[in-house]
């Protein structure tokens, strides 16, 4: 997918360089894409046992060892849940599983911060707005 994604920039810059409208490659390679999504939306297979996943884990990572433990993490979190990969110092592959929300990130702006000493947002009586809608 990387590989794809670099030959469609390069071929795309090359063409702008040869004086074609942006806009209008931009609009082809969106055409493009929705008519990819369709075709694979049709041939694509439901994956639902904890088999189908290992399998899919063990042709992705190339070892059975490591589609299992894909395969143990998706059971432990679910359809809906993050798996993390972090590159150990120790040998062999171990699950740590963390109960409840993960953030990566802090603020996007220190201003968020209503304490400036500790660094942390206290509000009070806040407005929240609950929503599966896209916020956009």
């Amino acid at each position: 997918a990387t590989l794809l994604a670099q030959v469609i920039v390069n071929e795309g810059l090359r063409n702008v360089a040869a004086g074609a409208n942006p806009i209008a490659i931009r609009r082809g390679i969106d055409k493009a894409v929705e008519a990819v999504v369709a075709q694979m939306r049709g041939i694509a297979k439901e994956v639902s046992t904890k088999q189908q996943i290992a399998s899919v884990g063990t042709i992705s990572a190339g070892d059975p060892v490591i589609g299992g433990k894909i395969s143990d993490a998706m059971d432990v979190v679910g359809k809906d849940g993050v798996i993390t990969v972090e590159e150990s110092q120790t040998f062999g592959i171990d699950i740590d599983t963390v109960e409840g929300m993960q953030f990566d990130k802090g603020y996007v702006s220190p201003y968020f911060a209503t304490n400036n000493e500790t660094l942390t947002a206290e509000l009070d009586n806040p407005y929240i707005l609950m929503t599966d809608n896209k916020i956009s």
